[in-house]
């Protein structure tokens, strides 16, 4: 017991250690964007409060709440120092909620505000900058917060279960945790919007509407589409999202407008679909899907194994 008590403190005091060296440098990352910009911006009033405000968010609360953090590091108060932080947490929500809108406001005033650019220039060329630019150091908060998941964990892993210290510790992960969640919905929903509008704008007009509230785009690949008669198989595209399935073809390659996009085909419902694989003459070399809706059934192929595998585990999550 004693053995396993002192491996716990070593491991302890070097997360500890870690921990607290990391915060300096985080503390000094954004200590480059609040002296060099955010104040400098404030007192010479290059950009209006409310743009400022959006570009930086709560930074300056998310340094304060840092610095105190690594005030109680320093002396080993790693209890209080918890508490206090944990209060501070959802600034890392708000912060993420905010980036987005934060790179656009900042990209727009670099291409419109003249004396704006010529400053950012001037500051990014500061040797303390090193090479970065204002937009390197923007994420910065959310990497953090990913940093401090792993650096808790470890605290709480090696600490003994019966001290006070423990709980506030397992607080913390599980507030860390929750934030992380959100900050990770933020950015699932965001990369989610982006494929919708990409897939909209790759399709030919505006029939099939692709954006469409709570709609998951999952994925997207070239099969062959067996006709029922005879004819010959028909490569199509074909975009899976969380409930429906639409199929696109080629528009004319010398098409003034189109050349580039696709026509949408069909667009066929999940809801009342089942999924099958069906292995014929293609076993050796990929395989054959079977798709029943109510009023048809549609047979994919592939000659790549691993596709029809691919695609055959994505219907089928899908439909489920």
């Amino acid at each position: 017991v004693e053995e396993q008590r002192a491996r716990w403190e070593r491991k302890r005091s070097r997360t500890a250690r870690e921990l607290l060296e990391t915060e300096h440098k985080y503390l000094e990352q954004l200590d480059l964007v609040l002296t060099y910009f955010v104040t400098i911006l404030k007192a010479k009033g290059t950009l209006k409060p409310a743009v400022l405000e959006t570009i930086f968010g709560p930074l300056e609360s998310l340094y304060s709440a840092s610095h105190v953090l690594s005030l109680h590091l320093e002396k080993g108060n790693l209890g209080p120092g918890l508490e206090n932080f944990c209060q501070s947490l959802d600034l890392y929500g708000h912060y993420a909620e905010n980036l987005e809108q934060a790179n656009k406001t900042l990209k727009e005033q670099v291409r419109k505000n003249k004396s704006f650019r010529r400053f950012k220039k001037l500051q990014e060329a500061r040797p303390q900058f090193q090479g970065r630019e204002l937009e390197d150091l923007l994420p910065l908060p959310l990497k953090r917060l990913h940093q401090y998941k792993h650096f808790f964990r470890d605290l709480l892993e090696n600490t003994s279960p019966d001290t006070a210290e423990y709980q506030k510790l397992a607080k913390t992960v599980k507030s860390v945790c929750e934030v992380s969640h959100w900050v990770q919905d933020i950015f699932d929903k965001r990369e989610n919007s982006l494929q919708l509008l990409r897939v909209q704008k790759l399709l030919k007009g505006q029939k099939t509407q692709v954006l469409t509230p709570g709609r998951w785009y999952i994925r997207e690949g070239w099969l062959l589409v067996v006709p029922s008669k005879g004819e010959e198989l028909k490569r199509r595209m074909f975009f899976l999202f969380s409930d429906i399935l639409v199929a696109a073809k080629p528009c004319h390659p010398l098409h003034l407008l189109n050349s580039s996009k696709l026509s949408c085909q069909a667009v066929y419902p999940l809801h009342q679909c089942s999924v099958d694989k069906v292995f014929g003459h293609t076993w050796s070399q990929g395989g054959l899907l079977s798709l029943s809706f109510p009023h048809k059934t549609l047979l994919l192929m592939s000659s790549n194994q691993q596709e029809i595998n691919d695609w055959y585990r994505s219907l089928t999550a899908a439909v489920r």
